[in-house]
């Protein structure tokens, strides 16, 4: 299956957006298929494509911005628009002339929010939707996945696969369309290397000057080794000759391009002695495992590494379900100075709390659901629903609002 086949959970996100607003932006990382969904929606209603990885476009776009958008076509899909941000002033002169919903689909691979005056320029004329790797039900088409039953509190009594030693195999694989297509582990590993190179070279060198070029695939793999951790930035920095801040910097700009996810910590105010501390998320586990150099055997076999990678997949499958058209959900993470924590704590607009813990066992235990609990108790009316995620074959309930779920659930039919 190419990423031309595979059913985008965006996809009704995106339509809506088009029929009223005047600009809509997907972000997400190189290669994740958002260039395919905006073409493949653009198709049927009637957009031309223009892509700035054309050096020629780049050029005269970059020459004359204000003349390059008054001669584009009624509706148009500008691609990689992060190149050129000299249009964004230009964009929103047309639009102030003409607001007419879907005149403009832009797709970028860097945070375009965070470039100089674009959320001004463009405040209230463009909506933003995030495009990340692939979630499992999107490659087997198998639905919207197990996170709205998760946000209802709607849970059937099934059974559902046991995933044994193919539960590293799918970490291991992970969600980017192009690498899937790859039939051996030596050549996936070898598209996820080079992908990290190529932002290296062209996306963080048009974005930032950075005097050691080298330094920042050192970082991504040290980065990879705390995914599911609470983020420790001295312990990154201390391999280098280079400044704290600066290898904050650098760290900030691998969070830009999308390729970690820097996860908050859960607060209130009616709770005390929680850890402020985030974690720290690879985006994509079929990533992480290139840069750490691990496979599925290597995973199977430690089980402290398969958990903490695992424990990144749940949460990156969670967050790709939630670009559904059911879901408007924030992610967070649990933990008190006793320790005590949750891996995933997802809120809700309206407040209520859903949680998830995740293990890599076949076996699910009644301590298990501690942190839940902890929470629970925090949260008090608003608190939804806790599960517990195992590699086991059912459903089982564990008291009133918790319950123990196959890992396989979170994307079977």
């Amino acid at each position: 299956m190419t990423d031309l086949d595979y059913p985008r959970l965006l996809r009704s996100r995106l339509e809506e957006a088009l029929d009223d607003t005047p600009v809509v932006l997907i972000h997400g990382p190189r290669q994740c298929g958002k260039s395919t969904l905006a073409q493949k929606v653009g198709e049927a209603r009637g957009y031309e494509y223009f892509s700035f990885d054309d050096v020629n476009l780049l050029a005269a776009a970059q020459a004359d911005p204000v003349g390059f958008v008054d001669r584009l076509p009624e509706k148009v899909i500008l691609d990689e628009v992060q190149h050129v941000p000299e249009l964004f002033s230009s964009i929103k002169q047309i639009v102030d002339r003409d607001r007419r919903a879907g005149r403009f689909l832009l797709t970028g691979s860097a945070n375009v929010l965070l470039l100089p005056k674009l959320a001004d320029s463009l405040a209230g004329r463009m909506e933003v939707l995030e495009l990340r790797p692939l979630a499992r039900c999107e490659i087997e088409n198998s639905g919207e996945g197990l996170l709205p039953q998760i946000l209802r509190n709607d849970f059937t009594f099934r059974c559902a696969g046991k995933l044994g030693r193919g539960l590293a195999a799918l970490v291991v694989e992970g969600g980017f369309p192009e690498p899937l297509t790859r039939k051996s582990q030596r050549r996936k590993d070898s598209w996820y290397l080079n992908y990290v190179d190529t932002l290296v070279q062209r996306d963080i060198r048009d974005l930032a000057r950075i005097s050691s070029l080298d330094t920042v695939p050192r970082i991504l793999q040290l980065a990879a080794t705390q995914s599911a951790q609470l983020l420790n930035m001295s312990k990154i920095a201390a391999p280098f000759r280079i400044s704290r801040p600066t290898v904050s910097a650098y760290f900030t700009l691998l969070q830009n391009i999308f390729l970690l996810d820097v996860l908050p910590a859960w607060h209130s105010n009616r709770v005390k002695r929680l850890v402020k501390t985030p974690k720290v998320h690879m985006v994509d586990t079929g990533l992480a495992a290139a840069v750490l150099g691990v496979t599925a055997n290597q995973l199977d076999a430690d089980r402290s590494r398969l958990g903490h990678l695992l424990e990144s997949f749940v949460y990156n499958e969670l967050r790709r379900q939630a670009s559904g058209a059911c879901c408007d959900v924030r992610f967070y993470h649990y933990r008190d100075k006793d320790k005590v924590e949750v891996d995933i704590v997802m809120e809700e607009s309206g407040g209520s709390i859903a949680a998830v813990e995740v293990k890599a066992s076949a076996s699910v235990f009644d301590k298990d659901f501690r942190g839940l609990r902890k929470l629970r108790a925090a949260v008090g009316k608003d608190w939804k629903t806790g599960i517990v995620l195992y590699d086991g074959e059912r459903i089982l309930p564990f008291g009133e609002g918790m319950h123990a779920v196959p890992i396989s659930a979170l994307w079977a039919k």
